[in-house]
């Protein structure tokens, strides 16, 4: 009996261990691959510090203008007296404003209906240009409605060389004339105002030239012309003033832009209301600043000549 109880022990270990050993192993678990390609957890972003406070503009002295141009003046149209100025006396680069000189002295010398024929020396000079060709011909004065809307420094070339027999003669005509006009902390090498380190005058030097300018009532008639069109050979160009005071400022009656890197930003403008007319300047400003510090150089004048604002 105890045999058998220990025979049916053994068989039933035996059947118990024999289907543990027996059974089917377990499916592996394989991973999927990734449908996309994984990316590394985003971090938490670093804290950005607060931006540094913008620093205030330096306060501006008793009766002094914000004004961002390196140099200013202002001028009372018919005396020449100073109004107001900033480093007026400081030298700067005129750019293309050296033009209203380049246009008195062409006018004052007078035989406005000639015509210029252009020679290949006139053509040799860097973009703002009319383009004119060798052989064409034009009325002076036709060339100055170029010189002083389109500033076209093929122009300035054509009538320098025309006037004087070259450059060189006509730069000092011109440094001649600029000293008769008391502008003497000017020197003129060239009849358009493209760079040259010895090109330079100040913002009063300039404020007597366009004194004089606006005193020639050609020159007047011209730099207060919008647009114009000049018949170049069968076709018509159109002259589009780069004045925009002339559309922006009421009474505005010219005068002449001027731009190269080393000038930055020039404006020469003029406005009358009741009679009254100034002048500005303003040398080595921005892009805005050309037509807002000459904007307040101009309001400035009236409201020191006791001339009220006009009406909106």
């Amino acid at each position: 009996m105890a045999k058998s109880c220990r025979n049916l022990l053994t068989a039933l270990l035996l059947l118990c261990f024999g289907a543990v050993g027996n059974a089917a192993p377990k499916k592996a678990v394989v991973a999927k691959p990734f449908l996309k390609k994984p990316t590394a957890p985003k971090s938490s972003p670093t804290p950005k510090a607060p931006p540094a406070p913008k620093a205030s503009p330096a306060p501006l002295a008793p009766g002094e203008l914000p004004l961002v141009a390196e140099a200013a003046a202002l001028v009372n149209a018919n005396s020449g007296a100073l109004i107001y100025q900033k480093n007026a006396e400081s030298v700067h680069y005129p750019a293309s404003a050296t033009k209203i000189l380049t246009a008195l002295i062409i006018i004052e010398e007078g035989d406005l209906d000639k015509m210029v024929t252009v020679e290949l020396a006139d053509t040799k000079v860097e973009p703002s240009a009319l383009e004119i060709k060798p052989g064409e011909q034009f009325p002076r004065n036709h060339l100055l409605y170029a010189l002083l809307l389109k500033s076209a420094n093929d122009v300035a070339m054509c009538l320098a060389r025309d006037n004087a027999g070259s450059v060189a003669a006509f730069a000092e005509k011109m440094n001649r004339r600029a000293e008769q006009l008391g502008a003497e902390n000017s020197h003129f090498t060239n009849p358009h105002g493209l760079h040259d380190p010895h090109h330079f005058t100040t913002a009063h030097d300039l404020s007597r030239i366009a004194v004089a300018a606006m005193k020639n009532q050609l020159l007047r008639e011209i730099v207060a012309t919008p647009e114009a069109w000049l018949l170049k050979g069968e076709q018509f160009v159109l002259l589009r003033n780069h004045n925009k005071l002339l559309w922006r400022f009421a009474g505005c009656t010219g005068m002449k832009t001027g731009f190269t890197r080393a000038a930055q930003q020039v404006l020469v403008s003029s406005a009358i209301r009741q009679g009254q007319e100034v002048i500005s300047v303003v040398m080595h400003t921005n892009s805005p600043g050309i037509w807002n510090d000459s904007s307040t150089l101009l309001l400035y004048g009236f409201e020191r000549l006791g001339i009220p604002p006009p009406a909106e």
